[in-house]
């Protein structure tokens, strides 16, 4: 269903409703996903929590404004807002996957009232070095003209290619043709502008606030994403509530290539909030 908010239409995507009392998991979809990527983890997930998600601006069927002040941070968190007033919860727990827990992370910070619990998976806190923060803009610069210069197609075939998602390459073709297929549905000027507005590079850099967010946090990642895993390490010792599980076997998308395991670290984190 689509919400209209300011002068855009954002998405939201009602995965299951049991009961009107039950909590909210509000999920946050990972750079050129969409509010789909979590169905196939939805149906996992404890009957007792209500389940909806958000295509981010720039991705989805939510729009793709060429104006890049739509993709900051600040207005980011708006329509997160705006999707938990919509489903009329003063309280949401939050799901992000890697772009999508950076969002989260960012809005559970600052809007502390209105986050139960927060959940991030193969996310961050931002890049601590400048000048490696420097090098990631103009990386994430060089990526964005690529996808503006280059097909839809183009970009996901180089996408999906990356080290980083290596470990996806061992799942039913099925299931590679159904992410390859979602990713193709994105729009070019969402994709570029979301890399521009809200890279890694450009996110405002969290970790010391991480010492002060007092709100029960779980950290997943996978084994075979080293880089994520130390990174979340060291969140974790941040947090003062935080609990960090290290799925073996898999990459940077857990959910993706096992919802089963995923589903087994997050039901008991929730049935104990």
């Amino acid at each position: 269903m689509k919400i209209r908010y300011r002068d855009i239409f954002v998405n939201l995507n009602p995965l299951r409703f049991n009961h009107p009392q039950n909590d909210l998991i509000l999920f946050l979809h990972g750079f050129s996903g969409s509010s789909n990527d979590w169905k196939g983890t939805a149906d996992l997930i404890d009957s007792n929590f209500n389940l909806a998600a958000i295509d981010l601006i720039g991705h989805g069927e939510t729009d793709s404004p060429a104006d890049l002040s739509y993709y900051n941070i600040d207005f980011i968190s708006d329509l997160i807002e705006a999707g938990i007033k919509y489903f009329r919860k003063d309280k949401v727990i939050l799901c992000g996957y890697s772009m999508g827990g950076r969002a989260a992370l960012n809005f559970s910070i600052h809007n502390p009232n209105l986050v139960k619990a927060l959940i991030l998976e193969s996310s961050t806190a931002g890049i601590l070095n400048e000048s490696e923060r420097r090098r990631r803009v103009q990386k994430d610069n060089e990526l964005a003209q690529f996808i503006l210069n280059h097909s839809v197609s183009e970009f996901v075939e180089y996408w999906m290619n990356l080290d980083l998602f290596n470990s996806q390459k061992t799942l039913n073709t099925i299931i590679i043709d159904e992410i390859k297929n979602a990713k193709l549905n994105n729009n070019s000027v969402g994709l570029a502008n979301s890399l521009i507005g809200f890279g890694t590079g450009v996110m405002p850099v969290l970790f010391n606030e991480l010492k002060s967010f007092n709100k029960k946090t779980l950290l997943i990642t996978g084994s075979l994403d080293s880089k994520y895993t130390e990174t979340n390490k060291l969140m974790s010792e941040l947090l003062p509530r935080s609990k960090h599980v290290i799925i073996e076997g898999f990459g940077h998308n857990t959910h993706l290539e096992n919802p089963i395991k995923f589903c087994e670290v997050l039901n008991p984190f929730l049935l104990k909030l």
